[in-house]
Parts: C-alpha cells; sequence; structure tokens
C-alpha cells in the first residue's frame, strides 16, 4: 500500500528545492583577476617631516614638559631643543599615468619633507609633490620612472547606489590590501573645506594607510579616492567616504598644468536650515524645501551681476537639479571661471531663468568683499528688521551673532508681540527694545509661514 507524505512534509521540501535553486543562481563578485590586474598600479607612500628645534622665541607650550618643569617658561639664553626623531607619515597612491604621476590625498602629504613612493615589486622612489589642493583634499605627485602601469580611470557619475566596489591600500601598514563593499550613497557632503567634493559613501573598510588609495568597480576601473571615514572610535565602523574620481582628476589636470586649482565661484551665501523646514519653503512658494535658499548675494559677484536675490531659491544650476543646499558648491567649483550658464531660482512663488557667467574661486579677495557693506545691528538682539508692509509687524531681514540666533529665530520670520505688547511696525519694535531688561529674557511671538511661534530671547 502506498503512503503519501503529510502536506506540510511536502511544502517545507518544496520550499528547500526552490532556496536552493535560487541560491545556485545568485553569483557573489570574483575579485581576484581584478585584484591582480589592478594592485600594480596602487603605490604605498611614507613621509618624513623633520621637527623645527624649539627656542627662546617659542612658547611655554611648545617646551617639553620635562623643561617647563625647571625653567617655566623662562629659558635659558641660545636654549634649543631637538626633539628626537622626526614625525612620519603612511599612506596609499595610485599611477594615473605610465611616465610616473600619481594621486593621492592632499593630508597624506601636508608637511611632509620627504615623500616616498614604494611599488609592488619593491622598488623604491623619492617623490616631487607638484600640487596640492586642500579644498578637495587632493595632492598630485611625480617619481622619476617610465613604462609604469597605470590605473583605468572610470566615470563616477556613472556609478549606482548599491554597486560593488573594491579598495587596495596598506592600512596599519599591512601593504596592498584588499577591501571590498558596495556603494552606501551619493553626494554625501561633509561640510568645512570639503565642501567642493560631493562624497561617495560606501561600507568598504578604510582605515589609517588606506587613504589616497583606489576605490574600483568590477570593471576594474578608478571610481574614487578613499579619503575619510566617520568614527567613534578611531576605526572603521562602517562608513567611509571616497572623492569621485572625476572631481580628482579635474584637480589634478589643474596641478599638472598650473601646479594649483582655480574654482569657479557665484558669490551667495545659503541658509542650511532650510531644507529641513517644510513651513518655510512654503512661506517661499515652494510644496516642499528643495533647492538652496539664498541667505545673502556678495556684493559684486556674479551672482549679483545675474540679478540673484536673497531670498531666492535656487532650484536648477546649469541643468542639474538641486535638491539641498549642499548640492550647489560642488557643482560651482567644477566650472571653469568665465563660463556663462543658466540658474533657474524660484523668488516670490515664480519660476525666473537666469543668465551667470561664473567667476573665479579666491579666498582672498572674497573675505575682503564680503567685509564690505556687511549689515549692522542697531537693536540688543541684533537682527536686522523692516517694516512687514501691509501686515502688522517687523520682518527679520537678517540675523547677527547673538541672543536672537542662539534662540531660533529665523530670516522671514516676523514678529508680531514683545513682552505682551503689539509690534505695529519698526517704531513699536525700536521703543520696546530700548527697554530691555539687562539679565532675563524677552518673550517674542513671531508669524512663521502660516505658524505662530513663541521664542524667550535672553538679554544679557
Amino acid at each position: 500500500m502506498q503512503q503519501r507524505l503529510p502536506a506540510v512534509y511536502l511544502t517545507v521540501l518544496a520550499f528547500l528545492v526552490s532556496t536552493l535553486a535560487y541560491s545556485a543562481t545568485v553569483v557573489l563578485p570574483d575579485f581576484t583577476v581584478l585584484v591582480e590586474q589592478q594592485s600594480p598600479s596602487v603605490v604605498k607612500i611614507s613621509t618624513v617631516a623633520s621637527r623645527k628645534p624649539i627656542s627662546h622665541s617659542q612658547t611655554e607650550e611648545d617646551i617639553p614638559e620635562l623643561f617647563r618643569y625647571f625653567f617655566g617658561d623662562q629659558l635659558p639664553e641660545d636654549f634649543e631643543f631637538n626633539p628626537p626623531a622626526p614625525s612620519e607619515g603612511l599612506g596609499s597612491g595610485f599611477i594615473i599615468s605610465s611616465d610616473g604621476y600619481i594621486l593621492t590625498n592632499n593630508h597624506v602629504i601636508e608637511g611632509a619633507d620627504e615623500v616616498n613612493v614604494r611599488l609592488t615589486n619593491g622598488d623604491e622612489f623619492a617623490a616631487t609633490v607638484i600640487g596640492a589642493d586642500r579644498a578637495s583634499d587632493l595632492a598630485l605627485i611625480k617619481i622619476e620612472a617610465t613604462d609604469l602601469p597605470a590605473v583605468t580611470v572610470g566615470n563616477s557619475d556613472n556609478l549606482k547606489v548599491g554597486e560593488w566596489v573594491l579598495a587596495i591600500g596598506s592600512p596599519f601598514n599591512f601593504e596592498y590590501s584588499v577591501t571590498q563593499g558596495i556603494v552606501s550613497a551619493k553626494g554625501r557632503a561633509l561640510g568645512g573645506s570639503d565642501r567642493y567634493v560631493p562624497f561617495i559613501q560606501t561600507d568598504v573598510a578604510i582605515n589609517p594607510g588606506n587613504s589616497g588609495g583606489p576605490l574600483f568597480n568590477l570593471k576594474g576601473e578608478v571610481v574614487g579616492i578613499n579619503s575619510q571615514i566617520y568614527t567613534r572610535s578611531g576605526g572603521f565602523m562602517g562608513v567611509s567616504f571616497a572623492i569621485p574620481i572625476n572631481i580628482a582628476m579635474n584637480v589634478a589636470d589643474q596641478l599638472k598644468e598650473m601646479g594649483s586649482v582655480q574654482r569657479g565661484w557665484l558669490g551667495v551665501e545659503m541658509y542650511p536650515p532650510f531644507n529641513d523646514d517644510p513651513d518655510l519653503a512654503k512661506s517661499l512658494g515652494l510644496e516642499r524645501p528643495e533647492g538652496a535658499l539664498l541667505a545673502r548675494v556678495i556684493k559684486g559677484s556674479p551672482a549679483e551681476a545675474a540679478g540673484l536675490m536673497a531670498d531666492d531659491v535656487l532650484i536648477e544650476f546649469d541643468g542639474d537639479k538641486i535638491k539641498r543646499y549642499s548640492d550647489l558648491p560642488p557643482l560651482v567649483g567644477v566650472i571653469r571661471p568665465g563660463t556663462e550658464l543658466k540658474v533657474k531660482v524660484i523668488r516670490a512663488g515664480k519660476v525666473k531663468v537666469l543668465s551667470v557667467k561664473i567667476g573665479v574661486f579666491d579666498e582672498q579677495s572674497l573675505a575682503q568683499k564680503g567685509s564690505v557693506n556687511q549689515p549692522e545691528s542697531d537693536n540688543p538682539l541684533n537682527i536686522i528688521i523692516e517694516d512687514a508692509g501691509s501686515k502688522n509687524g517687523v520682518v527679520v531681514l537678517d540675523i547677527l551673532d547673538g541672543p536672537a540666533r542662539r534662540a531660533g529665530l529665523r530670516k522671514g520670520d516676523t514678529i508680531t508681540m514683545m513682552r505682551n505688547e503689539f509690534v505695529r511696525d519698526k517704531g513699536d519694535f525700536d521703543r520696546i527694545v530700548s527697554d530691555l531688561p539687562e539679565n532675563g529674557a524677552v518673550a517674542v511671538r513671531i508669524l512663521r509661514g502660516d505658524n505662530i511661534v513663541y521664542l524667550a530671547i535672553p538679554t544679557k
């Protein structure tokens, strides 16, 4: 008599068969050929920075603790302290041309008196720094050699989130270590001096010594330069950042040609909180807080010449959509000065298209221009206001450093009451703030978009 398996067993059996069949179709990438072919293009970089003698002209903090114990801050005549050993550094890089040009991070070679390069075959060379760019954290160095194995440069714009990538470098002096992962995100803004770099975020394990090394795609093309990690412990925590190769090669070309980097300049200051404030977006005529809200247009800048204005929301730059304020600086920075292009803004709820001729970014001249005609406040809250027009209240035009900024007052807020008194115009505002207590706080009622907000602004 034929026995039949219970239905539950048949279901489990079918599940196992389908799972095994699916597993058989999933093929994880094999990096062995890629590593074999591309490793010779990766180099180990070591640096030496001599420490300057400490003389009597230097400060107490520069003197070793033992000397401070005996001498305090009064050093004997002709005193000189020589540290026992120079400072040494370690990083990675990769060959971009067969005649010896190598790309790495600026922070790998910055301040070094000697830069040495070691190839996979053991050959060592003294390198010359052709140029370095702190803003992008990139440096171009060169060794005197020929017929070197150069990398194949890819297109970082074509990278997709979820794509497999691989890094080769020398973490902790373990030469030519290989780590792999995926692209976690693109266009990450880290701020600071890196504002011109839309970083590639990956989960590739990156540690000290990996800096400056290449990030490869599965085709064996370099798509990025491993640069930074996010960490709370000092070690890798699953979040690393790479400079897109398209930006790196643009910088390398300029360093090779001129020894420095020219960046495009628009001449605007943005308001970052806008991208997290739906109410402010609606008050400016937008459905959602997308774009870059311009808080100030610098006098004499390309932006001013093009007709851009404070309170414009820039939503498109040379055909590229601007989702967040951090999208704009990298796009402007890579534009050659003198280029004319179109920008699209939202102004008073309406779309406007303007033509702008990109200028040259120069920190020194920018600081001078930025210091001209700076707004000045005539009140203890350190804010710039004007009458709200047909409506009662005063509109906040600018917020300088002070108690109002720290309390959370925003540009565009309309102040309607202070200390339980209505503020109909600037006259009411000036009268009220002229009699504020020296140590305390003033209650301020503001209209922010369609919402009413109360703030307590300190007066001390």
